[in-house]
């Protein structure tokens, strides 16, 4: 296996499952770019921890979202043409999106310097010495 990390935008909403056990965990397609190039790669994933579970499950077709886990190349038989196709999978350990990213934006420390009036940036008034 190989340790990556893939970012890319959902081609689906992501689908939760539950396994024979009782166990969830959540499956989703993602459409990946290489860099410098105009084609996208189709990324299939799963993940069963509880935290990429949730996480995943709260995103949408269209979102973005970034994974860490195991790489691994597939195959499969298409079922129309019959011809052997082969594709990336990834078992996410780790997952993070544009939402998790604001929630842990830090607050502005209540000084002078950080706080706004409405849209606009503070006033200047720092003495400059020249």
């Amino acid at each position: 296996m190989i340790d990556a990390l893939i970012s890319g935008k959902l081609i689906r909403d992501p689908q939760v499952r539950t396994s024979a056990n009782g166990n969830q965990y959540v499956q989703f397609l993602m459409s990946v770019s290489s860099h410098g190039e105009a084609d996208t790669q189709v990324m299939s994933g799963i993940g069963f921890d509880e935290a990429v579970v949730d996480k995943i499950n709260l995103l949408k077709k269209g979102d973005s979202l970034s994974v860490v886990g195991s790489l691994k190349q597939t195959e499969w038989q298409d079922k129309n043409t019959n011809e052997l196709k082969h594709g990336l999978s990834i078992t996410a350990n780790q997952s993070l999106s544009l939402y998790d990213i604001k929630k842990r934006k830090p607050k502005p420390a209540d000084n002078h310097a950080a706080k706004t009036f409405g849209d606009e940036p503070p006033p200047f008034d720092d003495p400059l010495d020249f």
